[in-house]
């Protein structure tokens, strides 16, 4: 891969330490139609879920009726598509040029709804819309800031973004939170079949049955569900045929209180972004440049203001899909602008996209488990290659994560604080990433101490 001239040596070559990762297709690599297609299928498959559920949870928060949510959902496709197609083939400075998918992210579901609530959804999208400059500056001015975002500090990021969504995981896999029948037999089986078919293919397959295996186990567990009765095809038979993306549904209101909020959590998605950057070059042993981080935030805050005068939330890199690359070693983004292509279709199609939406939480749950903790792999992978783990880094990692869990998994203890402090800090990635950026920040380097090793 051509690198541009504002790459370090450090950023283009695999730690000497560290052997380089198993790699199917590197990231200019083209596989053959007859297998891209399968492998984009595959990243849809694992992303579609989070992609869908941020609006479906908006709606449900802002009690809004079935058109309103049906068109959510459907804008939420179409940005979605677009963002990918930018992000792995980019427009001029916009898009790193990487194997990212792209999607709304949970990151803003408190503070739309909290916006929601006081303002109308008007107020939420011209929120997103002004404060997505915050992320486009970091963006433009990334090769300045870039020290302000070491590997500890992203690779923290990562690793939390796998623990966070772990619990999501085993929510779905149980049959999805609140459901019924909530960790029945049926469930946790489905789940099951998928988690072990998709492993043992992994592991011990050959070729594209080896790299495809979330796609076959999900594939398998979603006939599994239909024999088991779990798949309802109503919603497939009731949604249309074909429906164009619509401009400024909803007239903007600029409040100054939610755009502050929203900006705060553009700081996070841009933190989550830059791990997961990260996290895809590890995949070809190396860092990533200045230019694809500075592509890859311009994508993230400019298709996400885009999105806002579509009426569609906030985008940005998907974490599932950085271990889906690492777990299959596909590292195309040939293979993720197939995904931009078929997330465009399913927004105009909304027929496709409900029948994909058929597909049952804990198929879902069964791959999503291994998906996670690649995520969390992932990250330690770039603090075990990247940083030198003395006592202050040590610190930082213990009290980032300490903190980051503490707050997703507890959030009751913060009850009493005003809802905006509970929005931001009740979510594990804010509080722990934010953690790690300011005591980065404020801990000495202290270069003498020798790091710390096990006995």
């Amino acid at each position: 891969m051509t690198e541009s001239s504002d790459a370090s040596p450090s950023d283009a070559t695999p730690s000497d330490a560290t052997p380089p990762p198993r790699v199917v297709y590197g990231i200019e690599d083209a596989p053959p139609l007859v297998e891209r297609i399968p492998l984009g299928i595959q990243h849809l498959v694992a992303m579609l879920l989070g992609n869908i559920t941020p609006p479906l949870l908006i709606a449900g928060g802002l009690s809004l009726v079935t058109g309103e949510t049906a068109f959510l959902l459907q804008m939420a496709l179409v940005m979605a598509g677009l963002s990918t197609l930018v992000q792995s083939y980019g427009v001029g400075p916009v898009g790193g040029r990487l194997p990212i998918v792209m999607g709304t992210t949970v990151a803003f579901v408190g503070a739309a709804i909290a916006t929601g609530k006081q303002f109308g959804l008007g107020a939420v999208f011209g929120a997103c819309l002004v404060a997505s400059v915050v992320e486009i500056a970091i963006g433009l001015s990334i090769g300045r800031l870039r020290w302000l975002f070491p590997p500890l500090v992203n690779g923290v990021v990562v690793m939390l973004i796998g623990l966070t969504l772990i619990p999501v995981g085993m929510d779905y896999a149980a049959g999805g939170p609140g459901a019924a029948d909530y960790g029945s037999l049926t469930n946790l089986g489905i789940a099951g079949v998928v988690f072990v078919i998709t492993l043992l293919l992994n592991q011990f397959a050959r070729g594209f049955l080896a790299y495809s295996s979330m796609l076959v186990g999900v594939v398998a567990g979603y006939l599994l569900a239909i024999a088991a009765g779990k798949v309802d095809f109503t919603t497939v038979a009731e949604a249309g045929w074909f429906e164009f993306p619509r401009l400024l549904s909803y007239r903007l209101e600029f409040h100054p209180i939610p755009i502050l909020l929203m900006g705060m959590v553009y700081v996070i998605s841009t933190m989550e972004t830059l791990g997961d950057i990260s996290g895809t070059v590890a995949a070809v042993g190396r860092s990533p440049t200045n230019r694809e981080l500075r592509g890859g935030l311009l994508a993230d805050g400019v298709m996400s203001g885009l999105a806002a005068l579509f009426s569609a939330f906030p985008n940005t890199s998907y974490s599932q899909n950085v271990g889906l690359v690492h777990f299959t070693g596909v590292v195309s983004r040939h293979v993720t602008g197939v995904v931009g292509v078929l997330l465009l279709l399913l927004g105009m199609v909304p027929k496709v996209g409900a029948l994909f939406a058929t597909i049952p939480p804990a198929v879902i749950g069964g791959g999503g488990l291994i998906m996670f903790a690649m995520i969390f792999s992932s990250g330690f992978s770039i603090i075990h290659r990247d940083v030198h783990l003395d006592r202050r880094n040590m610190i930082i990692l213990a009290v980032a994560i300490g903190l980051g869990l503490g707050c997703e998994l507890r959030k009751d203890v913060l009850q009493n604080l005003p809802d905006v402090v509970q929005t931001l800090f009740g979510s594990g990635l804010v509080t722990g990433g934010l953690a790690a950026l300011a005591l980065n920040l404020v801990l000495p380097q202290r270069d003498q101490n020798p790091p710390l090793r096990a006995h």
